[in-house]
């Protein structure tokens, strides 16, 4: 594995409007002043509790949210994938299509969606409901489809919010198989969880968000032995 950034973060910072009543709003900020790099083929863990911003902090490296303050850098045309329990399908639309769909989102052709959609469906083992619409799909479901999306199109960054612990055993420890897999073949990754077991098994480095800051980035033994003397 090479030190070789794909994306770099430079003093980032987020906030967001807050409705508090009528004609009444409150800025809070999300995330503040964050430096950090992806590297090439490295599998990044992000822990924090609820609300120190590491959602947040994952759509900001996906692209879907801008920050206020600092800058993203893509260093070459990168590809990326985030992968989430909200992911944005249409309810409307069964599943073949919004996996075609979201796999387009990603910069991939129709055609290059279409010669994947078997393997997308077989992973996501939804083959009995997947000409059905997403809105009568399960959050596991549609997580399940999702994470088959991302991972079978293999973006060069694939970015994944606790997917891992959505669905059933048999579920899990499939997806565990398979994020092992594209670590061991270079697969670059960013990984948010509240499982340190998860984190420490599959993650090569840790970032700990406090409050929305960084407080720690490095091995993920050292990292993940520090936060958990905070808990």
């Amino acid at each position: 594995m090479t030190s070789r950034p794909m994306i770099s973060l430079k003093n980032v910072g987020c906030s967001f409007r807050v409705r508090k009543g009528f004609f009444r709003h409150q800025n809070y900020t999300a995330i503040k002043d964050i430096s950090l790099d992806v590297n090439h083929g490295e599998t990044l863990g992000i822990v924090g509790r609820n609300g120190a911003g590491k959602s947040t902090l994952l759509k900001i490296i996906g692209g879907i949210y801008r920050p206020d303050q600092g800058s993203v850098a893509y260093h070459g045309n990168v590809s990326v994938s985030l992968q989430s329990l909200q992911t944005g399908f249409d309810p409307e639309l069964p599943g073949t299509m919004n996996s075609v769909l979201s796999a387009m989102f990603l910069g991939f052709s129709k055609q290059e969606a279409l010669a994947k959609l078997d393997s997308i469906i077989h992973f996501a083992g939804l083959e009995q409901w997947i000409n059905e619409p997403i809105k009568t799909y399960s959050t596991g479901m549609r997580a399940r489809l999702g994470f088959a999306v991302a991972l079978e199109m293999s973006p060069d960054v694939l970015l994944i919010d606790e997917v891992l612990g959505v669905g059933d055993e048999e579920f899990r420890k499939k997806s565990m198989r398979a994020m092992k897999e594209k670590i061991l073949s270079n697969q670059t990754v960013v990984f948010v969880s509240h499982s340190l077991a998860h984190l420490r098994e599959l993650c090569t480095r840790v970032a700990w968000l406090e409050h929305g800051t960084l407080q720690m980035a490095g091995d993920s033994k050292s990292v993940l032995d520090a936060y958990l003397k905070t808990t």
